[in-house]
C-alpha cells in the first residue's frame, strides 16, 4: 500500500484537528476585530495620523510582554495561557461595541482597548505557535506547518470580508458583537486539545531564562536572518494600515470595497496554501523565503501606484501568495532549529520582530503618509523592501542554503 501524503496523516491526528479548529476561530476573530478596528478609526476620526497611533498604540506592549510570554510559555501550560488571551480577547470585543458612537472621547477609547488587545495577542502568540510541534512528529511537522497556515488564512480572508458586509447591514456594534462570539468558539476547541508536558519545566521564570532564549536566536544565523527579513520587509512594504485611506479616496470603494482590499492579500495565502497543500513539502525554506520576498516587495509597489480597483486586488492577492510562502518558510526555519524547551522564548523573539513589522510598518506607513502622501509611502516602503532583501541574500548566505535536516537542533545546542 503507497504511504499516505504527508497532508493526510496531520489531519488524521485528533490532537491536529482540533488545534487548527481553535487557529481558524482565533485568526477569523482577530482579522475580523482589527480590520473594524481601523475602519472604525477612521471614519470616527478622518484622519491618516489616527491610523499611524493605532500602529503605535498596538506595538507598545510587543518588545516587554512578548518576552516574558515567551519565558511563561516554556513554564507553565501553553494551552492555559492561550485560554485566558482568548478569553481577554473576547470580553474586550465585546466592550468596543459598547464604545462605538460615544462622542468625543470614542477614538481615546478604542485605541486604550486595542492596546489591551494587543497586549493579551502577545501573551497568547509564542504560547499558541510552541503548541504544534508539541503535537505532530517532526518528520511531519512541515505539512502540519502547511496545513495550520492554510486554515488561518483562510479565516484571515474571512474577517475583512464579513467586517465589510456586516457594517453595510448593521453597523460596527455588530461587527464587534461577531468577534466575541467567534473567540467564543475557539475557546471551546482548544479545550479539547491535549498537550504533552513540556520537557524540563519548571514553573518559575526569571530575566535569565529570557535571555537564554534572545541568545539562542541571536546565534543561530538562519533563525536571525529569516526574522530580521520579515521584520524589516514588512515594515518598509506593510500598506495594509492605508487600506481605508486607499479604499475610500484613493479607489472609491467605500467600506465593501475595503473589505475586499483587506480580504485580496488573504485569499492570496489561501490559494498559496491550498497549492502548498497538494506539493511535496518544500526542502529549501531558505531559498524559498527569499524569492517570496522578492514578489512582496513588487506587488507592494504595484499596488500603490494602482488607480484601478482590480489592479489593486491583483496585486494584494500576490503579495499574499508571497507571504504565505514567507510565513510558512519562516516557521520552518525557526522551530526546526529550535529545541522545545525553548521554543516559548525563541518564538517570544520572533513575535517581537513580527509586531515591530506589522505595528510599526502601520506607525510608518501612516505617518509618512501624513508627511507625503498615501501613494509616496507605499510605493517607497516597496522599494525599501527590495534593498532590505538584498542586503540580507548578501550577508546570510546559510540562510540562502538552508535544508530542511533530520538532525534535531537540541543535540547540536549545549544546554538543552
Amino acid at each position: 500500500m503507497p504511504e499516505r501524503h504527508p497532508t493526510r496523516q496531520v489531519v488524521a491526528l485528533p490532537n491536529v484537528r482540533f488545534f487548527v479548529s481553535e487557529r481558524f476561530f482565533g485568526a477569523f476573530a482577530h482579522s475580523l476585530l482589527h480590520a473594524t478596528i481601523a475602519w472604525h478609526l477612521w471614519k470616527a476620526s478622518g484622519s491618516y495620523a489616527v491610523l499611524g497611533w493605532l500602529g503605535a498604540v498596538e506595538f507598545a506592549p510587543v518588545i516587554p510582554a512578548s518576552l516574558l510570554a515567551g519565558a511563561l510559555a516554556d513554564a507553565w501550560d501553553r494551552r492555559r495561557i492561550v485560554l485566558i488571551a482568548q478569553a481577554i480577547a473576547a470580553a474586550g470585543a465585546t466592550a468596543l461595541c459598547f464604545v462605538t458612537g460615544t462622542g468625543e472621547g470614542e477614538i481615546p477609547l478604542v485605541l486604550i482597548t486595542a492596546f489591551a488587545l494587543s497586549l493579551a495577542l502577545a501573551f497568547e502568540n509564542p504560547a499558541g505557535a510552541a503548541l504544534l510541534p508539541a503535537l505532530v512528529p517532526r518528520e511531519l511537522f512541515p505539512a502540519a506547518t502547511v496545513v495550520n497556515a492554510n486554515v488561518r488564512n483562510l479565516a484571515r480572508m474571512s474577517g475583512p470580508v464579513a467586517m465589510g458586509a456586516v457594517v453595510k447591514l448593521a453597523g460596527i456594534p455588530a461587527a464587534y458583537a461577531l468577534t466575541a462570539v467567534l473567540y467564543v468558539c475557539a475557546l471551546l476547541a482548544l479545550l479539547q486539545v491535549r498537550a504533552p508536558a513540556i520537557a524540563g519545566a519548571t514553573g518559575r521564570v526569571s530575566i535569565a531564562s529570557i535571555r537564554e532564549g534572545v541568545r539562542f536566536a541571536r546565534q543561530q544565523p538562519v533563525i536571525l536572518g529569516s526574522m530580521t527579513l520579515d521584520m524589516f520587509a514588512v515594515i518598509f512594504a506593510g500598506a495594509t494600515a492605508l487600506l481605508p485611506v486607499y479604499a475610500d479616496e484613493i479607489l472609491g470603494v467605500g467600506e465593501v470595497g475595503y473589505g475586499v482590499l483587506s480580504a485580496s492579500m488573504q485569499m492570496g495565502t489561501v490559494l498559496m496554501a491550498l497549492l502548498l497543500l497538494v506539493m511535496r513539502p518544500i526542502a529549501r525554506p531558505g531559498r524559498a523565503l527569499l524569492i517570496s520576498v522578492l514578489f512582496f516587495g513588487l506587488a507592494t509597489i504595484v499596488f500603490g501606484l494602482s488607480r484601478s480597483f482590480p489592479l489593486s486586488v491583483a496585486a494584494f492577492l500576490i503579495a499574499g501568495m508571497a507571504d504565505q510562502v514567507s510565513m510558512v518558510t519562516r516557521s520552518i526555519i525557526i522551530q526546526l532549529s529550535t529545541p522545545d524547551a525553548l521554543r516559548g522564548r525563541v518564538n517570544s523573539v520572533n513575535m517581537i520582530f513580527i509586531g515591530a513589522s506589522n505595528e510599526l510598518g502601520a506607525a510608518e506607513s501612516g505617518f509618512l503618509a501624513a508627511l507625503t502622501s498615501a501613494t509616496f509611502s507605499v510605493v517607497a516602503g516597496g522599494i525599501a523592501c527590495l534593498g532590505v532583501l538584498a542586503a540580507i541574500t548578501a550577508g546570510v548566505p546559510s540562510l540562502r542554503s538552508y535544508r530542511v535536516g533530520a538532525e534535531p537542533v537540541a543535540d547540536r545546542y549545549p544546554g538543552v
